[in-house]
């Protein structure tokens, strides 16, 4: 995975918080009540809200907001941040305060998404105390949510930049497989002022979502149209240790692999300062559920993450479906060596083997079919795909759809 590397203010803790907080003075924000008192103020009495963990320590909150939206600044002014799941059961979560705590050079305009009844009327006083902010009762899972915002008028701010425009230095290093290819990685398309945060369910749907985010980069579709648009996102570590695992790791699934071949991401906050989780997020979940090693609930250790889509794609525009297709059907087999798997993409699909390691290629272009997919790199799968694609006996019907509720591994 590649590195971003983070560019810290170089004056004092202490003076930077005074600032932001001087900031935060002259605003009418509500305040939130102490963070021992949440348990009681805001019962959790559904499932949904239950799978919902967001901060609720003010100075963590402050920590991750700066390092969002000050570690992916943009070049044309304070962001336009759209917020999806910031709701908390009689006030919104943290998050949101400690963002507008930011001053307009940071933060533009924060349009947040929610569509529980609760917690809209808890939001509201946000919108009446900030005019940078609107909140709109949809939801952050729907695509016509972002549509609707769009309708709405609130992105006409927004500065698009083309993924093939004016470039610029930046921190980023390069693309692994297209340093192999000789692509200059040292200058890149600048970035819109457009910013996408999220506190991820802690469900199926959480998963989906942010399958489908990141399969939405190569196609430039979602808000991707208007250039490299970064996602900060707090999610569990359950769901991090799957985005980020490497080749040879357990959790190496199609979520990693379309991860890694598409955005540079790192987590923005030492995962340390988000701990302990009681201290930090609500709801506080039962002892039992808390105590898991491995654990899919409320409760377990949460990161806060950027991912920054690459400039130079190695899934070309138009072929997110084959990589869908190639990846789902060999991860069903990822322990079973490529030689015996391949069979599995079609019938007559073991053809490809001699295309895959064709001694009129060079070394490392070719694949060692002992890998089983779990074993299998970036550069290796993009030689797999590209096989696929000029098989002429490939199926021509996929069946991949772009619905969220199709992508779980």
């Amino acid at each position: 995975m590649l590195v971003l590397r983070l560019q810290r203010c170089p004056c004092s803790p202490a003076r930077r918080l005074a600032s932001i907080r001087l900031y935060a003075s002259q605003s009418a924000i509500p305040e939130l009540p102490p963070p021992k008192q949440w348990q009681t103020k805001f019962p959790i009495n559904n499932t949904l809200r239950r799978e919902r963990a967001v901060l609720k320590d003010p100075d963590t909150a402050r920590s991750v907001a700066r390092s969002f939206l000050s570690q992916a600044k943009s070049d044309n002014g304070g962001k336009i941040v759209i917020e999806a799941f910031p709701g908390e059961p009689t006030r919104p979560g943290a998050l949101s305060r400690a963002m507008l705590e930011l001053p307009s050079s940071d933060l533009r305009k924060l349009i947040i998404l929610e569509e529980d009844e609760q917690y809209l009327a808890a939001l509201k006083p946000l919108e009446e105390a900030d005019p940078r902010v609107r909140v709109i009762p949809v939801s952050g899972h729907n695509w016509d949510s972002y549509n609707h915002i769009q309708e709405l008028g609130l992105l006409e701010g927004v500065q698009s930049q083309p993924w093939d425009g004016p470039r610029t230095s930046c921190s980023l290093h390069e693309n692994p497989l297209y340093k192999h290819a000789g692509t200059n990685g040292s200058l890149l398309p600048l970035a819109p002022n457009l910013h996408f945060v999220a506190h991820l369910p802690i469900n199926v749907k959480g998963e989906q979502l942010v399958a489908q985010l990141f399969r939405c980069i190569p196609e430039r579709s979602w808000l991707f149209q208007y250039g490299r648009v970064p996602m900060s996102l707090i999610l569990t570590e359950y769901l991090w240790s799957r985005l980020n695992a490497q080749p040879r790791s357990l959790r190496r699934s199609k979520l990693a692999v379309i991860g890694e071949a598409t955005a540079d991401f790192q987590e923005t906050t030492d995962s340390t300062e988000l701990a302990p989780y009681a201290d930090r997020f609500h709801p506080i979940p039962p002892a039992s559920a808390a105590s898991r090693a491995v654990s899919k609930k409320v409760g377990q250790p949460m990161h806060a993450i950027t991912a920054i889509p690459y400039a130079d794609q190695v899934i070309q525009r138009g072929d997110i479906d084959k990589w869908d297709y190639c990846l789902r059907r060999l991860f069903v087999l990822k322990t079973i060596p490529l030689k015996t798997a391949l069979n599995s993409l079609a019938p007559g699909a073991s053809t490809l083997v001699k295309t895959l390691t064709s001694t009129s290629l060079p070394l490392d272009q070719r694949v060692k079919l002992t890998k089983c997919a779990r074993d299998m790199t970036i550069v290796d799968w993009t030689l797999l795909v590209r096989a696929f694609n000029n098989w002429p006996f490939r199926p021509e019907n996929l069946m991949i759809t772009d619905a969220f509720k199709e992508d779980i591994d």
